[in-house]
């Protein structure tokens, strides 16, 4: 059974860097082919597709977000990573990890597996 956990802090201040870490358990990050993605979901909205690293370590990212996100990963801990840049109020959030066998798509049942998701709230 894979079981993602995100992790972070909830409270980030705007113009600052929002990281956020998925640890994998249960399933390497490297295994063929699953995509690991980001997805977050603003307060009274629908799911948004931030970005994903794939098996491989390739990168996608929304053209939206592109300009801030960053996404990495550390294989030796199964882990990747979420940087967003240059925070707002608009990027308060609730912020999923996710596996699945592409990126890009903002429905859930895309994804097979999903962190719980962890509340992030930019604020001063």
């Amino acid at each position: 059974q894979v079981q993602l956990q995100e992790s972070g802090p909830g409270l980030v201040k705007p113009s600052q860097t929002l990281s956020l870490t998925c640890t994998v358990s249960g399933g390497s990050i490297t295994a063929n082919y699953y995509v690991w993605n980001w997805i977050r979901q603003p307060p009274g909205k629908g799911l948004e597709w931030i970005g994903a690293i794939a098996y491989s370590g390739r990168t996608y990212y929304s053209p939206f977000l592109k300009r801030r996100t960053s996404i990495s990963r550390d294989t030796s801990k199964n882990q990747f990573t979420l940087q967003l840049t240059s925070v707002t109020p608009a990027d308060t959030a609730v912020y999923y990890c996710a596996r699945g066998a592409s990126w890009g798509y903002s429905d859930r049942d895309k994804y097979d597996y999903w962190g719980q998701g962890t509340q992030v709230t930019v604020s001063s």
